[in-house]
């Protein structure tokens, strides 16, 4: 069997790797020249996620690239701290996380990974059509195979090969800033997330090793509202969301240089069909969360081995599909739902067990039911 995946970002990667892994060929083709959607943002890869890239032994790249932090606070608008939470979790796998990077440095990570172990990475290779056995790129050529897997993302064109019917993207409600600054002076966050509700959005930082700090702000916003914003221009809202109040996302915000990134924020919170006789879908492309939830990533990572176990383990391609399905939709659609749930408040699910405790023990065998 050989599959092309389409998308080369973080379930497009780990999915080559675990299906390599699985003694399946796979090729992955990514549309952007370099780096991809959304690049300058930060995340954060949960215990449940780095359990996924451990087992198929990609923890490492991650690890190299990012930062730990080991809790976080929840602050009132009038500068209370109403809530301190550990990230630790007593587990026999011995779970490791959370970890936090760049988008820009995960992507760079997981791809020098995948070519480092042999398999096929394009860039350039913009999907615009696909039947059974071929994709058809926007540059003239096409790719071969058995089967062809979408992870490509949040506008999935995959998504739509399979099911032209499906919903589009829902809007959150929300524009999302990521910044970063160098400047030591400002209120530091080292080891942890501290995140603030003011009294009209939402802000979090954390502090990394060296005294920089990435911060993020959530802004209530109708879609369409900000669009093509220059950096400048995306502090300055950021920027006057936090103005006044007596807490430091202001004085965080106006410490930043251009090293400021925004957008509307999306999800997809049901996929009515995430495969058909030779296709299906990974990550974002089945089923994108609002960032409330820091779970995006973590649960891609989740779909890419599962896939892979599921074609591993059985005996042709929509059978495997099915159990993919079977195994993954009520955990990722709970996420989901939870994420969009929390999206502009300090509310959250206090226990968060069900999702850091998931295991995936790469040896175990797959089933039909």
């Amino acid at each position: 069997m050989k599959a092309v995946i389409i998308g080369g970002g973080i379930s497009g990667t780990v999915t080559a790797m675990a299906l390599r892994l699985a003694g399946i060929e796979a090729s992955v083709h990514e549309a952007y020249p370099s780096g991809g959607e959304d690049a300058g943002a930060f995340l954060t890869i949960m215990h449940n996620g780095m359990d996924a890239l451990r087992a198929i032994g990609a923890e490492a790249p991650v690890v190299d690239n990012s930062f730990a932090a080991v809790g976080l606070e929840l602050v009132t608008p009038d500068g209370k701290t109403v809530e301190r939470r550990s990230f630790d979790v007593a587990d026999s796998a011995g779970l490791t996380g959370p970890r936090t990077l760049t988008r820009a440095s995960l992507y760079r990570a997981l791809q020098e990974e995948v070519i480092s172990r042999g398999i096929t990475f394009e860039r350039g290779k913009r999907l615009v059509s696909a039947s059974p056995g071929v994709a058809r790129f926007e540059d003239g050529s096409v790719a071969e195979g058995d089967i062809l897997i979408g992870a490509d993302g949040l506008r999935s064109v995959v998504r739509t090969i399979i099911d032209p019917a499906c919903p589009p993207p829902r809007s959150t409600g929300l524009d999302v800033v990521y910044g970063y600054t160098t400047d030591t002076s400002i209120p530091q966050a080292p080891s942890l997330y501290r995140m603030i509700q003011s009294l009209h959005a939402f802000f979090g930082y954390t502090s990394t090793p060296d005294g920089s700090t990435y911060w993020f702000a959530r802004l209530p916003t109708a879609e369409g509202v900000r669009v093509g914003l220059s950096a400048a221009e995306w502090r300055s809202a950021a920027f006057a969301a936090f103005d006044g109040e007596p807490l430091p996302a202001a004085e965080i915000i106006q410490s930043t240089g251009d090293d400021v990134f925004g957008g509307h924020s999306y999800d997809v919170p049901s996929t009515p069909v995430w495969f058909n006789a030779s296709m299906v879908l990974v990550g974002d492309a089945a089923h994108a969360a609002s960032p409330a939830a820091g779970q995006g990533a973590s649960m891609a990572l989740e779909d890419s081995v599962v896939l892979a176990q599921c074609l591993r383990d059985l005996p042709d391609a929509p059978t495997a599909f099915m159990a993919y399905e079977r195994l993954r939709r009520a955990r990722v659609e709970k996420l989901v739902a939870g994420s969009a749930s929390v999206s502009s408040s300090t509310t959250s699910d206090r226990d968060r067990n069900w999702l850091y405790q998931h295991h995936i023990e790469w040896d175990a065998k797959i089933t039909r039911n």
